[in-house]
């Protein structure tokens, strides 16, 4: 919902508006966003899609990866390259794609945390020229914005895990007998449940400064990339220290506590990993 609906609220026509928003609301329509490629980056030099000018109409060819819902997408915004410019930054178009317009081939990419991701291929793919989403070759800022609206909401999921994993590590291990006490008794497990309340902790509140900053319009850049940078480590802390906690049980399927790890192995990946957060609060403070 976020990747699909922000870019149209805030650069769609507004008959982009009234024929998309509302479905989208009312969940009569899906739209994902087609951003990140075999190259893996999450910048502006990692989009290699290309879409040429035919007539009223543009032609996409290129490979997308790890699009989530692709496989029941109704419409991708489709991120393609459409002129070289000067910088990375220039020459990006959004396009609004129907998801089952020919040339369009779509493959579910199976992943540890079963996150529905997958392999998109574009192969002349037309795209109506009125579904261009905002200005000919003045897309980034667009993608830009929304990524980093999209990855406070990712952060805020994954602090939600953060916390449901400590509280269901904390009622286990104060039910959980071991030599005739509950395993919370022992001084490591005190120091594990310590150390991953105070990571919710930091997470939550770096998560609440970041997100109103970006909510009142301020530049926030190098504090998204700080924040989703702390709480991918975080999540992912709090949940294997869940699972040591829960003993062998943690490592089932059957378990809630592995979905959690699982789920934050994966979310550190989603738009960048910590490595890629440092680098841009690196550049942000002129380094």
């Amino acid at each position: 919902v976020v990747l699909g609906s922000l870019p149209i609220l805030s650069a769609g026509t507004e008959e982009q508006k009234k024929e998309f928003l509302p479905k989208i609301a009312s969940g009569e329509m899906i739209l994902t966003m087609a951003l990140t490629e075999p190259n893996g980056r999450y910048d502006a030099a990692g989009v290699e899609t290309k879409a040429a000018a035919q007539g009223d109409s543009f032609v996409i060819n290129g490979t997308k990866l790890f699009v989530e819902n692709a496989h029941i997408a109704d419409y991708m915004i489709c991120v393609a390259r459409t002129t070289e410019g000067a910088t990375p930054e220039e020459g990006i178009t959004l396009f609004l794609v129907n998801a089952k317009s020919p040339g369009i081939k779509v493959e579910g990419i199976p992943t540890m945390a079963d996150d529905k991701l997958c392999e998109v291929v574009f192969e002349n793919v037309s795209v109506p020229r009125n579904n261009m989403l905002g200005e000919l070759d003045n897309g980034w800022s667009i993608v830009a914005r929304t990524l980093e609206q999209a990855t406070m909401a990712k952060c805020a999921e994954m602090v939600g895990g953060a916390e449901a994993a400590f509280d269901m590590t904390l009622n286990y291990v104060k039910e959980r007998v071991q030599y005739n006490r509950p395993i919370g008794s022992f001084q490591v497990i005190q120091h594990y449940c310590a150390n991953m309340w105070t990571n919710v902790a930091t997470s939550r509140n770096i998560l609440y400064k970041t997100a109103w900053k970006v909510g009142e319009g301020l530049p926030a850049t190098g504090d998204v990339a700080a924040a989703k940078g702390w709480i991918n480590q975080a999540y992912t802390f709090v949940t294997e220290r869940a699972v040591q906690c829960h003993g062998a049980i943690g490592l089932t399927r059957d378990h809630d506590i592995g979905l959690y790890y699982r789920r934050a192995k994966a979310g550190e990946l989603v738009f960048g990993d910590t490595d890629f957060q440092k680098e841009i609060v690196a550049q942000q403070m002129g380094l």
